[in-house]
């Protein structure tokens, strides 16, 4: 099921899942669209560098605003954790930590990715009983 949606809803960990703290916007932009398929849709200079990116819908913008890289990143709900995990791996991205963990009652499939800019992401699909 390759041609459906994976990418169902981004949230940030610190403020907004639009302008993730990033050091150099080009080769960041060039990461994230090789390893995780992200499309850059749109592009700004002021008041930083900053460049929007889509897929299957989903938003995530990247700036150059001096955030904290280390304490910043995505939690990505996709539609097949699988999919998500294997496709990663396929594009040359180690993941760690494939587990089961629980939020509100909920149990999740998840794992994570630590980027080479430093922000971690965290992809979740809720395991159906």
């Amino acid at each position: 099921m390759a041609d459906q949606p994976l990418f169902e809803k981004a949230s940030p960990y610190m403020e907004d899942v639009l302008a993730l703290p990033v050091q150099d916007i080009d080769t960041a932009a060039r990461w994230y669209s090789e390893c995780f398929g992200l499309t850059k849709v749109g592009w700004q200079d002021a008041p930083c560098k900053t460049v929007l990116t889509e897929r299957d819908g989903v938003r995530l913008g990247f700036a150059e605003n001096g955030g904290d890289r280390s304490q910043d990143g995505a939690a990505i709900l996709v539609t097949d954790i699988t999919r998500a995990r294997d496709e990663v791996n396929r594009n040359g991205v180690a993941t760690d930590n494939w587990r089961v963990d629980e939020r509100d009652g909920q149990k999740l499939q998840v794992f994570f990715v630590v980027a080479p800019d430093g922000l971690c992401w965290y992809s979740h699909q809720p395991i159906i009983e």
